[in-house]
């Protein structure tokens, strides 16, 4: 029973945080009128559709979640553990979507057009964390670090970018780094 609470709880919190966003005036889709299943451009139209290259940091997220919360909290539900995996997961997608987060990322990374995301990617987003989470949650842990370490690898080859390349700009952003990323 616990488990199933947990479950919806986090669906809840989810609602929530699409609620949040839509009272911040985040656009519900891409401006542009249309949605798309998977947009791979490095464009305005990245985090406005359901899924793009940074969907694959978001299930990395539900990697390191799990594993935070089986360190932490090992007799909890699964359901409870993941409700909490979602509020922080719904806590990021606010505050990415934050003026102060924004134009971080528009100074300090190469995202110098990148003006917040959709409420339709940010509920994707948690919804990629959840994919994650209830991977890891079956998977053996070899298999979680082994596809973890793969994701960081197709996103740095193919868009010179991934979730470290992101907390570090964000954190301690880099010159020779951020041209790097920009191919100069």
């Amino acid at each position: 029973m616990a488990n199933r609470r947990g479950f919806v709880i986090a669906g809840l919190i989810a609602l929530g945080a699409a609620i949040v966003l839509f009272l911040m005036q985040r656009p519900p889709i891409c401006t542009c009128g249309t949605i798309k299943l998977w947009h791979g451009a490095l464009d305005s139209g990245n985090s406005q559709h359901v899924a793009d290259w940074y969907s694959l940091s978001h299930v990395i997220h539900g990697f390191l979640f799990y594993g935070a919360g089986w360190i932490a909290l090992q007799r909890r539900p699964l359901g409870v553990r993941l409700a909490m995996a979602v509020a922080v997961e719904s806590a990021w997608e606010i505050l990415e979507n934050s003026p102060i987060i924004i134009d971080r990322y528009r100074s300090a990374t190469i995202a110098l057009g990148y003006s917040g995301d959709s409420i339709l990617n940010s509920v994707s987003d948690i919804g990629m964390m959840t994919l994650g989470f209830l991977f890891a949650s079956r998977a053996p842990l070899w298999a979680t670090v082994a596809l973890g370490i793969g994701f960081e690898l197709v996103a740095l080859i193919v868009i010179r970018d991934n979730l470290a390349l992101n907390i570090l700009m964000l954190s301690f952003p880099i010159d020779a780094v951020r041209d790097w990323q920009a191919g100069l």
